[in-house]
């Protein structure tokens, strides 16, 4: 099988991450991934917050759960409230993908570049998760300042990477089947 499709096939979501941290150069290989992805019109409107700072990462987890607490969505609102819940998964690198407020297509920009960061993770063997739920904490009115988001960016998601927990690996969910409607 090509190993691109493989890729595809066999990436899954982490979210119980070894508290070692990745090399730089294998972060910045997901990064050029990410930077690798289309764009409409080619506006190439994606940057990248690399986050280490663990007391930042766990800063950011309970302002946002905080936010999520209030939420009118019963799941969100229970997540906030866990006290076994960590919106990153205690990951030791944390993307924050941001987008240019003024283009065509912010949201399948930066969702078109977290899709290749996730898959340059796992060829990298590096575990990854995607995660949305951080739009809680862009709520804030000082999350821009403290993730230093660029003047005319949006923060949009967040990218988690680490080595998976070899003794809390889960399967992959399995994919529905019935999926497309061929007309020829």
């Amino acid at each position: 099988m090509n190993e691109v499709i493989k890729a595809l096939y066999e990436r899954k979501s982490v979210r119980r991450f070894l508290p070692d941290q990745l090399k730089d150069e294998d972060i910045l290989a997901v990064i050029e991934a990410g930077n690798q992805s289309p764009s409409g019109h080619n506006t190439q409107p994606v940057r990248f917050t690399i986050l280490q700072d663990q007391a930042l990462i766990d800063h950011i987890n309970d302002a946002a759960k905080n936010v999520m607490r209030d939420s009118e969505v019963d799941w969100i609102r229970k997540f906030g409230a866990s006290e076994r819940y960590h919106l990153l998964h205690k990951a030791p690198t944390v993307v924050i993908v941001s987008v240019r407020s003024d283009v065509y297509s912010p949201v399948a920009d930066a969702s078109a570049a977290v899709e290749n960061m996730l898959v340059a993770a796992h060829s990298l063997g590096i575990g990854s998760v995607w995660v949305g739920l951080i739009s809680s904490y862009f709520q804030l009115p000082e999350a821009s300042g403290t993730l230093k988001i660029r003047d005319g960016y949006k923060p949009l998601y967040a990218v988690c990477l680490g080595y998976e927990d070899p003794k809390k690996i889960l399967p992959k969910p399995s994919r529905q089947k019935d999926v497309f409607d061929w007309i020829r």
